[in-house]
């Protein structure tokens, strides 16, 4: 993944709630291999939302954003089109896990907030999402600070998943699994 810190980007207004994971990329392109990348489906039935949002790094949109099937292929259309940060009320549960794991950061922020912060912003605009400051800054002075579990915000930084964490720990790991196996010989599966 592609460490986040600082991303400056041109923002879109999604103004509408509950927008499922269908309506990001349609089934009917999952059959497709990962490889073509699906930034060219993002949105495919939603003409003008597609236009609206196409280009954009930054999207605030409304609550339930992500909600329906837990399908990943919607945080790789939302990825592969060049969205690095989506700012909403809420969003579904396990496109929020889906998300962190794919690089791409969600910022919740209060109903009013998210409102007043696309009503100022408009379609165009252009934000700073500052990760390790936490904090969203754009145009007139306007700043959204935000929260993020510690663990999730670290692996953004550095641009990690869970899989990659752990390989970055592959030397330490094989220096125990030597020390135990000559420390605990009969712990040892044999033809090991």
């Amino acid at each position: 993944m592609t460490p986040f810190t600082t991303v400056t980007a041109r923002t879109a207004v999604l103004d509408r709630a509950d927008v499922d994971t269908d309506q990001i990329i349609p089934a009917r392109f999952l059959r497709k291999p990962r490889s073509v990348g699906y930034g060219t489906f993002l949105f495919h039935d939603l003409m003008a939302v597609r236009d609206a949002v196409l280009g954009a790094g930054v999207l605030f949109v409304g609550a339930n954003f992500g909600c329906g099937s837990s399908r990943e292929g919607a945080v790789y259309a939302l990825v592969d089109a060049g969205v690095r940060c989506i700012v909403a009320p809420s969003f579904g549960d396990i496109f929020a896990g889906n998300a962190g794991k794919n690089g791409l950061l969600l910022v919740t922020s209060s109903l009013e907030t998210t409102a007043a912060m696309r009503r100022t912003l408009g379609a165009g605009g252009t934000v700073t999402v500052d990760l390790p400051n936490q904090v969203i800054e754009g145009v007139a002075g306007l700043a959204l600070p935000f929260e993020i579990e510690p663990f999730q915000k670290r692996l953004l930084t550095e641009g990690l998943d869970e899989v990659e964490l752990t390989l970055s720990h592959a030397a330490a790991l094989a220096e125990w699994h030597r020390h135990d196996g000559s420390e605990r010989p009969w712990a040892v599966p044999s033809g090991r």
